[in-house]
């Protein structure tokens, strides 16, 4: 009898054992696990009723807050500004989770990362709203006057300060409102998700960084710098022969002049007036090894260093695609064939080019603030990469320069200031449509503002030009910023 009697206590402690363990896996291993679990209803209650830190710009206008309500869940998420910053705080929805900030940043927001929590050891004893505010670089008048200068064009619009890779404004239409994405009523968050994914023009994804469109005449720019990098050529030479036409080797099909102009001279007056059959030329001559390591150190073929999620890479096709190849080396020399560019991607070979060379990571939280105004994190300016020397940087902003004072550029000019640019109009599809490019910093003798503008192009809007249609918005947005950032 009392070897059954032990048999049974010790079944009973193996499985007291059993449960000791399992509760604590569920409580500690997969705590997280089942916090993130979309059935754990309650959680996602309590997630909504807690409080919740707010977005910010570095100039103090409130882009999300939580207000109170009177349902369940307590707190609404609110956006003052709705569409204008949908793109970059993105939403916090009950139906479909968090995008943008909201997401990345969500552990500060609200409250559950550690920095957060213990700043000082009487926050294990004192109960108090653990959350943080996030501020953003972005200036609200800078953002304010892209999203005006744009208008109704499909588009995007980023301004940048090659010093420090900070991001001054992004803009990208359509955008979309978050607060109806938001919204306690779930039929109605519902709704407004099924007319956004309906929506042709996909306005939830930003084509500031992430879509690519191809670059045109912007990648110009890149394809100089492989020249002046590898010493096959200097602003001066060579002088490439004035021609309607480029025949490259191993076709038949030339490639034209915008226009059907004709065009030549040095690299200088290549950029000037924005030559294909100069560039293509000169494409060839640089070579496959040395064009696709250009553009790979500019960032090509690289993932997007944002603190945003999301973002896709712009790609330029590997060296070895081109050894059979070489007249789609001389298309993707001219930003055409299948190159593809995000605009932030040509804002930062802009920006790169103003900075001497080095590529500083863009950002767009500037800091994270503790509810009490303590800081918790701050961003510092970090070197991304080093594509091209300061001597070469230093001729691209004089030629650059060029192009704003006497070539495609012109509408760029500010008067009192010294302005560099590269236009780009680039093909797509049969070609009859073009989207129009421009990409530009100021002031070249101190560049503290680098800008690109993408305008996309459609039947309606045929065959634009990012001098004429990109470098008016352009340069409505380089004014401005230059009176924000000192």
């Amino acid at each position: 009898m009392s070897r059954r009697i032990r048999h049974v206590a010790l079944g009973l402690m193996v499985l007291y054992l059993v449960l000791f363990v399992q509760l604590n896996v569920i409580q500690l291993a997969r705590s997280e696990e089942l916090r993130a679990d979309p059935a754990n209803t309650r959680e996602i209650v309590r997630e909504f009723s807690e409080p919740r830190g707010s977005i910010l710009t570095v100039d103090g206008e409130v882009l999300a807050r939580s207000v109170s309500v009177e349902d369940e869940l307590e707190r609404l998420r609110e956006y003052p500004d709705g569409e204008l910053y949908g793109h970059i705080t993105g939403f916090f929805s009950l139906n479909y989770g968090a995008s943008g900030l909201e997401r990345a940043f969500n552990a500060e927001l609200a409250g559950t990362d550690n920095k957060v929590q213990l700043k000082t050891i009487s926050d294990l004893f004192v109960d108090r709203d653990r959350t943080a505010d996030v501020i953003i670089t972005v200036r609200h008048e800078l953002q304010r006057v892209a999203r005006a200068a744009l208008g109704d064009r499909r588009g995007a619009v980023v301004a940048l300060d090659p010093r420090n890779g900070e991001i001054l404004a992004m803009w990208s239409n359509p955008s979309f409102d978050p607060n109806r994405l938001s919204d306690h009523d779930l039929a109605a968050a519902a709704e407004a998700r099924a007319e956004l994914l309906a929506d042709v023009d996909d306005p939830l994804r930003s084509r500031a960084y992430q879509e690519r469109y191809p670059p045109g005449s912007t990648f110009k720019t890149v394809t100089a710098a492989a020249a002046l990098e590898s010493g096959v050529a200097t602003p001066v030479e060579p002088v490439f022969p004035v021609t309607a036409e480029y025949l490259p080797p191993q076709t038949t099909r030339p490639i034209t002049n915008f226009g059907g102009s004709s065009c030549g001279g040095d690299l200088t007056e290549l950029l000037r007036v924005s030559c294909n059959t100069g560039f293509a030329a000169l494409g060839v001559a640089v070579g496959p090894q040395v064009l696709s390591g250009t553009a790979r150190d500019f960032g090509f073929n690289d993932e997007l260093p944002l603190d945003l999620p999301g973002g896709v890479e712009s790609v330029f096709p590997p060296a070895d695609f081109f050894s059979d190849n070489l007249p789609l080396l001389a298309q993707s020399a001219i930003g055409q064939f299948e190159v593809a560019a995000t605009p932030i991607q040509m804002a930062l070979v802009a920006a790169t080019i103003a900075n001497d060379g080095v590529t500083m990571r863009p950002h767009i939280v500037s800091e994270v603030r503790d509810s009490d105004g303590a800081l918790v994190s701050r961003t510092e300016p970090e070197v991304w990469a080093t594509p091209i020397s300061r001597d070469t940087a230093a001729d691209l902003q004089q030629m650059l320069e060029n192009v704003v004072v006497s070539g495609t550029a012109r509408r760029l000019r500010i008067e009192g200031v010294r302005v560099a640019g590269k236009t780009g109009t680039a093909e797509f599809g049969s070609g009859e449509n073009t989207h129009a490019w421009i990409v530009a910093f100021a002031p070249v003798e101190d560049p503290r503002v680098a800008v690109v503008v993408f305008v996309q192009g459609d039947e309606e809007t045929g065959q634009q030009t990012g001098g004429t249609v990109a470098a008016p918005i352009a340069r409505q947005v380089l004014i401005t910023a230059l009176d924000l950032v000192s």
